[in-house]
């Protein structure tokens, strides 16, 4: 590890204007890229006292082993230049947005005498005009398919085109009339053109006015006795409202909009991103990448929207973006996507109304992609083995932990403390297997509770052992596995060294010396051991660091599960059921306020009254209703006799 004094340029060396950063290791290899709108209050900063630094920062900072920047006019230009460099350098501590698939466009080659329209997919050309990404190819070939009823323009290739043009007769697009045929000059390149533009102002949203002018020209035909033509523009309208019904409103106004939507953990990151173009949703597209640094969701945002929109021709950036949270530098970022598309572009959050429902949804599928990312993962036989070979490296062990327990403490400011402990086996959840714990003694910390658990739970194990169960915890009388009588291969704890320190202590006071035992901090997903002071650094794509994670995960939310559970039980308890006006709305509120009955009967009447739909009256009502409770009878702890006042 390098000391960042080492390296630190020298004072009033670095300059005060905007620029870009790069951080190098001692090989030279760039692994950080950063903007600032001052240098120097910026890389100053990274200088300070280590100790004083984020977690991840520190880690960056002592791999580096040198600094250099350069310095750009504005900040617009800082932020091009980061992407630039992100790009080109592929720093292993700035997070990484990599699709992991080339999304379909449905692509319209204007630039051509007589432009076709296709599917296209990887760089985009100058001289096309785009529409999507949609999510499938299929999509945007039936979508084509049903359209070209209504606008016969060319879909076919150039071989195709100069054949047909060569021979003098068109293709079968052309004798179904699906494409009016330039190639024989049945139209010319004016009115193809024409049929091109009303094509292409369809897709861009302008749908009622070619709905309301079919259906004008159908009544016409349908006056004029013309019933041949007006059975024919009865099927082009039935066609585009096919087409419109698949591509469902979503925003009323007609709004030309990119909605972003993320689920983050703290390995990867998803994003979901729906177009909606005259208020329909035209596309869908999103990944999972990897994340190489602690980053705020704005950060998150900022690198998303500089990513994606960095070399997409101008017509792809929309009027109008709707993201979670604002990026951190919104105003540069707005001037970025401006010059980019070449006209105005608002960055907003929706706070009510059809966007927020859209953004919810967006959101939403980002969770489901998240999860059937880590199920397809989990799910994956060599990843499994992979992963748990590499935990057997990391922690020296002489096999491969096949059985993985671990363990959570949940609590409320000392009071409904509970536990939980989960199993992997095989790399896999074996929820047959779960167990919850209630804490014994309220009012002691997590580090105390988890002593506890532990010493519980192996005790249980040298119990169902001196019954006689065999090392696979079954009962050779029954032939059935008895609960707790498996010993796991590895024990991990939710937490640091002081949480290791309690589950060894617990191990070595039952005798138990063939259990392996970690811990896995969140801060930095690092890997504590007993009695060894640095902790054990899986890499971030390991695939042992993230089965720990899942693990860890696991228990932390089945723990959580047991805690709210018991918190909503202790609230909704007979001693507030008859309490008039109080329903399971209040009831709710109340527990968020406090937490539990214990603590509600030592608030005030004012205290309580503040609670949100709770009022003045109803407060004093459970003051006296609680003041009314019975309390726990004494009892001699020698006799076990009630004790009379």
């Amino acid at each position: 590890m390098a000391d960042p004094a080492t390296y630190r340029p020298a004072q009033g060396e670095i300059p005060v204007g905007p620029g870009v950063y790069r951080f190098r290791d001692d090989a030279g290899r760039v692994i950080y890229v950063g903007k600032a709108k001052s240098l120097r209050a910026r890389l100053n900063s990274y200088f300070q006292d280590i100790a004083g630094l984020h977690a991840r920062t520190q880690q960056m900072v002592t791999s580096a082993a040198g600094v250099d920047w350069t310095v750009v006019d504005t900040e617009v230009e800082a932020l091009q230049l980061e992407y630039t460099w992100i790009k080109e350098f592929d720093p292993r501590f700035n997070i990484k947005y990599r699709d992991d698939k080339s999304y379909p466009w449905l692509a319209v080659t204007v630039s051509e005498e007589f432009p076709r329209v296709m599917v296209m997919r990887g760089a985009q050309r100058k001289g096309v005009r785009y529409f999507g990404p949609y999510g499938h190819a299929w999509a945007i070939r039936d979508t084509v398919d049903t359209l070209l009823r209504v606008f016969p323009m060319r879909s076919c290739s150039a071989g195709v085109f100069r054949r047909a043009k060569a021979v003098g007769r068109p293709c079968l697009l052309g004798d179904i009339g699906k494409c009016a045929a330039p190639c024989v000059g049945r139209v010319s390149a004016e009115e193809h053109r024409a049929i091109v533009d009303d094509f292409m102002s369809f897709m861009g949203g302008q749908t009622t006015a070619f709905t309301r002018r079919i259906q004008k020209r159908m009544r016409e035909a349908s006056e004029a006795q013309e019933y041949e033509l007006a059975a024919r523009l009865r099927d082009d309208l039935a066609a585009l409202n096919r087409v419109l019904e698949k591509q469902t409103v979503v925003l009323r106004d007609g709004t030309d909009a990119d909605v972003f939507g993320f689920e983050i953990d703290p390995l990867e990151v998803a994003v979901q991103i729906f177009t909606v173009r005259g208020g329909r949703i035209r596309g869908q597209r999103g990944w999972v990448a990897d994340r190489a640094d602690d980053t705020d969701v704005p950060e998150l945002v900022q690198r998303a929207l500089v990513t994606l929109y960095g070399e997409s021709a101008s017509e792809v950036v929309p009027r109008q973006v709707l993201v979670p949270e604002l990026p951190s530098d919104a105003d540069v970022v707005t001037e970025l996507l401006t010059e980019l598309r070449g006209g105005p572009v608002t960055i907003r959050v929706p706070r009510r109304g059809n966007k927020k429902r859209l953004m919810e949804t967006v959101e939403q599928n980002a969770h489901q992609s998240m999860a059937r990312h880590k199920m397809k993962r989990a799910g994956d036989l060599t990843a499994r083995s992979q992963a748990l070979e590499e935990i057997q490296d990391a922690l020296s062990l002489p096999t491969a932990p096949l059985r993985i327990e671990c363990y959570d403490v949940s609590n409320l400011q000392g009071t409904e403390i509970v536990a939980s402990m989960v199993v992997f086996e095989d790399g896999l959840p074996r929820k047959s297997e779960y167990r919850r714990f209630t804490v014994r003694h309220e009012g002691q910390s997590d580090v105390a509770a988890m002593h506890e658990v532990i010493t519980r739970r192996l005790a249980r194990l040298l119990k169902a052992r001196a019954e006689g169960a065999d090392e696979q915890g079954v009962d050779p009388e029954t032939g059935k596995p008895k609960r707790f009588a498996y010993a796991p291969s590895l024990i991990v704890v939710d937490g640091g060294p002081p949480q290791v320190a309690a589950a060894q202590a617990a191990m070595q006071q039952l005798g138990l010396t063939d259990i392996a035992l970690c811990g896995l901090a969140k801060r930095l997903e690092e890997v504590w051991v007993p009695d060894d002071d640095d902790p054990v650094i899986l890499p971030r794509t390991s695939e042992g660091l993230y089965l720990l994670q899942r693990v860890r995960d696991e228990a932390h939310r089945f723990a959580i599960a047991h805690h709210r559970q018991r918190r909503a039980k202790a609230m909704t308890g007979s001693v507030l059921d008859d309490v008039a006006g109080l329903g399971p709305t209040r009831r709710r509120a109340l527990l968020k306020t406090f937490g539990s009955v214990k603590k509600l009967r030592a608030a005030s009447i004012e205290e309580i009254a503040n609670v949100p739909g709770v009022g003045p009256a109803t407060a004093q009502s459970i003051v006296a209703a609680l003041s009314d409770e019975a309390p726990a009878p004494a009892v001699d702890m020698a006799t076990g006799e009630i004790v009379e006042d």
